[in-house]
């Protein structure tokens, strides 16, 4: 084999005998890390949250030996796609203003709510998913699922926002011009809690960003790598991405790489 490959006897033994080196054992030690978390957050992190995760794990290691560790062994984040917004025409009464000003950093929690509505596609048809998060730790606090559009899907998830959090008069809650967040029925709940509404500029989607950022997660990380072949099946999934992955466990980079909970608990707020 030594001649075959033109080596020398010698230097093949001495190979045999060599061990390996500190570093080279270290990058072992942390691939096997790595490709356990890859399979834990489902295969969604790139290099920079993989790093965050492996530091609160206890190694210590750089971004670039991160991403140079991933590369080698092929490990990479799921490729993102584009998707259609949803928005639903129809007679609706005149917008509030755009008070939010896409000022998404805020220093209290529950003092501005996002809201937004997307459709995951199902064997039976379309599921509608309403969210409502809160900027200050972008977590969702509030959803709603239902087959139709109607008021109620959006009222759905701010009641059960409501019934979670204790919130004073004067939150803001922003959401684009669709109509159902137009409703009398979606208006009412809003006045009845003395909150401020806030709406999106007419086909300004970077208004909403935020809530539009929840959704292309949702998306580009989830759902466009399932086949749902109920509607039953997808609001389980969705339920469980959402309240045990997305707020739990997911790292975000808004939040210095903390999950909406762990940043919340971080700041004194549950």
């Amino acid at each position: 084999m030594c001649h075959l490959f033109g080596v020398s006897a010698s230097g093949y033994y001495r190979w045999q005998r060599h061990e390996t080196s500190k570093r080279q054992r270290e990058n072992e030690e942390l691939l096997k890390a790595i490709e356990g978390i890859h399979e834990s957050v489902r295969q969604v992190y790139g290099s920079p949250r993989m790093r965050s995760e492996l530091t609160a794990r206890g190694y210590s290691c750089g971004r670039n030996r991160v991403a140079r560790i991933m590369r080698d062994n092929g490990i990479m984040a799921k490729m993102t796609i584009r998707f259609r917004r949803l928005t639903r025409a129809g007679k609706r009464r005149p917008p509030a203003p755009n008070l939010l000003d896409r000022k998404f950093n805020v220093a209290r929690p529950n003092s501005v709510w996002v809201s937004d509505i997307t459709y995951i596609p199902t064997s039976e048809g379309f599921l509608y998913l309403a969210v409502i998060l809160d900027l200050y730790s972008r977590a969702v606090v509030g959803w709603g699922m239902s087959s139709r559009l109607t008021p109620d899907l959006v009222g759905s998830a701010l009641s059960q926002a409501l019934q979670k959090r204790e919130v004073g008069s004067g939150l803001m809650h922003h959401s684009d011009r669709d109509m159902l967040y137009s409703s009398r029925l979606y208006q009412g709940l809003l006045a009845d809690n003395e909150m401020v509404c806030s709406m999106s500029r007419k086909g300004n989607c970077y208004d909403n960003a935020v809530a539009e950022s929840f959704f292309g997660s949702l998306k580009n990380e989830f759902v466009s790598f399932e086949r749902f072949e109920s509607r039953d099946e997808a609001a389980l999934e969705l339920f469980e991405w959402i309240e045990v992955f997305y707020n739990r466990v997911r790292r975000h980079s808004t939040l210095g790489y903390l999950s909406p909970v762990d940043y919340e608990r971080k700041n004194a707020y549950a």
